[in-house]
């Protein structure tokens, strides 16, 4: 989640040169307000059982043991 989060607000907040530290500042804390009060959620594709699936030999079921 944290690599998504961080791949959006590069595409929305620091695609442009930024002329110092104070501003880039504002403008995360601002992009970062705006982020929260939207309340996105991410809408995950990879479901438990394709964990198992793909995972099975690092976490064998209690069932096959």
């Amino acid at each position: 989640m944290a690599e998504i989060e961080i791949g959006i607000m590069r595409h929305q907040c620091l695609r442009r040169r930024i002329a110092d530290e104070w501003t880039l500042q504002a403008e995360l804390m601002s992009w970062e307000m705006h982020s929260n009060d939207a309340c996105r959620k991410i809408h995950w594709s990879f479901t438990v059982d394709d964990a198992r699936r793909v995972f099975k030999e690092y976490y064998p079921s209690k069932l096959e043991s």
